[in-house]
């Protein structure tokens, strides 16, 4: 592990500490004591019921929204991809609305396996684009037009919901939180997410070969048609495992390979592992500064990330548009 890696897991372990130790109801000193010498005791039960699973699920999701968000910009070498752009996450929550408003939500890991359905499925799409059209460019316009269809039918389908508390359900599906998130949706998730980063980690070296641009890299030796398939492949699971356990949450992808980028010098390969750190981080931190904010409602996870992602978007956009102009 290298040695930016190793503080950025610092820096998460602290975080989760926190998360653990701090939430809406406080404790005292004396259940703190508790919580760690009787785990089944009400303070316990608090700490390692409700809030470790919770920080668990937060770091995990950041995890893989970060790792996905670095495997897209590598290989469409372009700055502003991540999965919400490609429509992967649009997907996945048009395949969980489906799973909701069709009454599938009373069984176990059905909405969760309809969400992880639909990102397989945008990224089949990708996949057989990828294979026709080699244009980074034509791959991000594919995936923002199938981000605005997959948008437009989970719309609809919120219109079109016979039962108010369906789309009370994909409304909340929707916001994007990891509140009463158990181990199980944790263990669901990080086998996921242990698959996508070796995906990742095979197509790295082909995602270094493509910041050199596409013609070196078809003289590399390497087989840029698997490498892209890996990859996306990668990214699709990562992304679809977060939404499935906590619903779409925007920007994290986006902003965690910006924040590393300049630290690892720009390596497509390189970048991966902190860039997932950097997720988990901003995620578990979002997702404590969101309990604790007093409010009378929960901030929903997915709006908070959002409040705080959409001007860094906008001031990514900003200076790509003075590299354009140049």
């Amino acid at each position: 592990m290298s040695r930016l890696s190793l503080l950025l897991a610092t820096v998460l372990a602290a975080l989760i500490v926190c998360a653990v130790s701090f939430g809406e109801a406080p404790l005292s000193l004396a259940q703190y004591r508790q919580a760690f010498t009787d785990p089944l005791s009400g303070p316990g039960l608090v700490m390692w019921q409700v809030r470790a699973p919770r920080a668990a699920c937060a770091a995990l999701v950041g995890a893989a929204l970060g790792l996905a968000g670095a495997v897209l910009q590598g290989l469409l070498r372009n700055p502003l991809a991540d999965p919400g752009v490609l429509g992967v996450s649009a997907t996945a929550a048009l395949a969980a609305a489906l799973a909701i408003v069709a009454g599938a939500a009373v069984a176990p890991g059905v909405v969760e396996g309809a969400a992880l359905l639909g990102a397989g499925s945008a990224g089949a799409l990708l996949v057989a684009v990828s294979m026709r059209v080699r244009a980074p460019e034509a791959l991000i316009l594919f995936g923002v037009a199938l981000s605005a269809f997959a948008g437009a039918a989970t719309a609809l389908i919120f219109n079109l919901s016979p039962s108010p508390i369906a789309s009370a359900e994909v409304m909340n599906w929707l916001l994007g939180s990891v509140q009463n998130r158990s181990w199980t949706d944790a263990a669901w998730v990080a086998p996921l997410l242990a698959a996508a980063g070796l995906l990742a980690r095979a197509a790295a070296p082909g995602l270094r070969m493509l910041t050199l641009g596409e013609e070196t890299a078809a003289t590399s030796g390497l087989a840029m048609g698997r490498i892209r398939v890996l990859a996306l492949a990668g990214a699709t699971l990562a992304a679809g495992a977060a939404v499935a356990v906590s619903g779409v949450i925007g920007f994290v992808g986006l902003a965690a390979p910006h924040l590393v980028r300049g630290l690892v010098r720009g390596d497509a390969g390189r970048i991966l592992t902190p860039s997932a750190l950097v997720g988990a981080c901003m995620l578990t931190g979002a997702d404590l500064l969101a309990r604790i904010t007093p409010t009378e409602q929960e901030l929903k996870l997915g709006v908070f990330t959002a409040l705080v992602g959409a001007p860094l978007f906008a001031f990514i956009a900003w200076r790509a548009a003075k590299e354009w102009r140049l």
